[in-house]
């Protein structure tokens, strides 16, 4: 029997809006859906759900988290139906006890933006089971990577690992509907993109570090942390498909990988939600 590793993505989820007014990038993300095809399940990373320690949510039905505020009403009358899956639940905690870390399961917490916003792109019948780890409070880059290896053997058994965050994300400079783009936001994206496409993870851990503009690109690190979570859930970061969605806002730059595969994407005009 042939046995297929899934590859794993880092989605950047830009504001909530994006569920809304996908854009590029929103187109993107169906091509991509339609080219990896329907996986068993999915296992996402979003800085939106910290906890101290490790929690997967066990849910059979999700709720659709709103855990924003201030937005158009037309995104709190979303719902993203996925079905949770309480057995895979159980086995993340079991990979990851197997890898040494401890996790615990949560029966009521359901998905946040993080998570849905992007699947609603990805996968918009929500017909593919979703179950979410949380990233533990003041986890760093070699954590968030080792969370990542240690999710790693799901993708063997049919499960697409994803790390959801935002390649930039400063918003003390977040420009509603303004996408007149900052330069720095565009300089520290391509040299994470030239560390994707040279396969280097080394200095993707230490990019908050050594990459342009970084500490400007990030003032806090959660939602750079999911991209090392799927780079270490890769094994390997080459070959790489780059998604450049554009910078939106501003300063949120909508670029995502996928890992462990290069496709061509079909991608015609902008989805609608």
């Amino acid at each position: 029997m042939t046995v297929t590793t899934l590859p794993s993505l880092f989605l950047s989820h830009g504001a909530p809006t994006f569920a809304i007014d996908p854009g590029l990038a929103g187109a993107q993300l169906r091509a991509l859906g339609k080219a990896i095809g329907k996986p068993a399940a999915v296992v996402v990373v979003s800085p939106h759900w910290m906890t101290r320690g490790v929690q997967v949510t066990a849910a059979a039905r999700p709720e659709t988290v709103h855990d924003f505020g201030g937005f158009p009403r037309a995104l709190y009358a979303i719902d993203y139906p996925a079905p949770g899956a309480p057995a895979l639940a159980a086995r993340v905690q079991e990979v990851l006890r197997l890898a040494g870390v401890a996790a615990s399961l949560d029966a009521q917490r359901g998905l946040d933006h993080g998570a849905w916003v992007p699947l609603l792109h990805l996968y918009p019948e929500a017909d593919v089971p979703v179950v979410q780890v949380s990233l533990p409070v003041g986890t760093d880059a070699s954590g968030a990577l080792e969370l990542g290896r240690a999710l790693a053997p799901l993708a063997r058994e049919g499960v697409l690992v994803i790390g959801s965050g935002s390649l930039t994300h400063n918003l003390y400079e977040f420009r509603m509907g303004d996408d007149h783009e900052a330069a720095y936001a565009r300089e520290f994206s391509a040299w994470i993109r030239d560390a994707v496409e040279h396969g280097d993870v080394e200095r993707l851990q230490h990019a908050l570090e050594r990459a342009p503009h970084a500490a400007r690109a990030h003032p806090t690190s959660e939602h750079f942390l999911p991209l090392l979570v799927a780079a270490g859930a890769a094994g390997s970061l080459s070959p790489a498909t780059v998604l450049d969605g554009g910078i939106r806002h501003g300063v949120l730059a909508m670029e995502s990988y996928m890992f462990g595969q290069r496709v061509a994407l079909d991608v015609r005009e902008p989805a609608h939600a």
